[in-house]
């Protein structure tokens, strides 16, 4: 039997996500945490922080849904870019007249994108699918195409008192340390600590806040996966 190499499972599990939906929620709305994110950049720094002069580049874009909402909303242009080529499919289908171009591209190669020409960066439940020296390449990339002050919004997941993930690490390890192979999926994820986070960007970047999920327990008792998104200035 031929087995498939990391990379082409991936890409068989979202394209088999974004046909049937067995696994995952996939929303056409786009994200309640980065709508919050635009709204305290808003009010925290003022003025009109997108607009059609700038560009949005989302890493992992899916069916596109944030992208589309940035454009409807500020009339910004953007980038995506997704493994999977059914939700690229999906996601030009919904994106007909919008100033958005999409692409099948890997994160784990280099960002097809002149040095400082994005506006805003979104790595949403991204990097934790990638290796130690993969989320280190990516890093530098994203720091590479953004503005001199752009922006990053990074979600993903976080580690501290998160008593599923724990589980996970113990039960089902992967070859690095903080990641574990999916039992039910068969992909590797990564799960972060919040130092672990801090540091991975301090060299590059300013972190302004962080935003953790907090409905991780209930009744003392593991309940749902944790979360935590970093707004995080280019230096």
């Amino acid at each position: 039997m031929k087995h498939e190499s990391g990379a082409n499972k991936d890409k068989t599990f979202w394209n088999k996500e974004y046909r049937k939906g067995e696994h995952l929620a996939l929303s056409a709305h786009p994200s309640s945490d980065l709508i919050t994110f635009i709204l305290w950049l808003k009010r925290e720094y003022g003025g009109d922080f997108l607009n059609p002069s700038d560009s949005v580049l989302d890493l992992g874009c899916g069916n596109g849904r944030n992208l589309i909402h940035l454009a409807h909303t500020f009339g910004a242009a953007g980038v995506g870019y997704d493994i999977s080529a059914e939700a690229i499919t999906q996601a030009r289908e919904q994106s007909k007249a919008l100033p958005i171009t999409y692409s099948v591209h890997s994160v784990t190669a280099p960002l097809p994108l002149p040095d400082e020409s994005q506006t805003l960066v979104l790595d949403m439940m991204v990097s934790h699918f990638l290796s130690d020296e993969e989320r280190a390449g990516l890093r530098n990339e994203i720091a590479r195409v953004l503005k001199p002050g752009g922006w990053l919004f990074l979600k993903t997941f976080l580690l501290d008192e998160d008593r599923h993930a724990e589980r996970l690490l113990r039960e089902h390890p992967g070859k690095e340390t903080g990641s574990y192979i999916h039992p039910a999926f068969g992909v590797t994820e990564h799960v972060f600590t919040e130092k672990e986070l801090t540091e991975m960007l301090g060299s590059l970047f300013i972190v302004h806040k962080k935003v953790r999920s907090h409905r991780h327990l209930k009744d003392g008792r593991a309940f749902k996966r944790r979360s935590i998104s970093l707004y995080a200035q280019k230096k």
